[in-house]
């Protein structure tokens, strides 16, 4: 009968390892899964834009666009950070 104590212990020790590596390769498949998608997107995009080159040059001009006003946005953002401690000593 003591020989049984340190069994149910190791069964124990081995259920909660089992149930961890399961969980552990249940996000390992989730990601994976991830992963094909996002491949599958971009391989789906590449086929699209080279069969369709104007597609390309849109997508040049869209990226163009994008960076500058990116770029405006941030000039916009450091004037309202170096304006912001002026106001706050006027105000005291």
């Amino acid at each position: 009968m003591a020989e049984s104590e340190p069994q149910e212990g190791n069964y124990d020790d081995m259920v909660t390892m089992v149930e961890d590596l399961n969980r552990d390769l249940q996000k390992l498949l989730e990601e994976m899964e991830k992963l094909i998608v996002q491949a599958t997107w971009m391989a789906y995009d590449m086929v699209v834009i080279r069969t369709n080159p104007d597609l390309a040059s849109s997508m040049r001009c869209l990226e163009d666009a994008f960076l500058s006003c990116k770029e405006e946005v941030e000039k916009k953002w450091q004037e309202v950070l170096s304006e912001s401690p002026g106001e706050d000593q006027k105000k005291e």
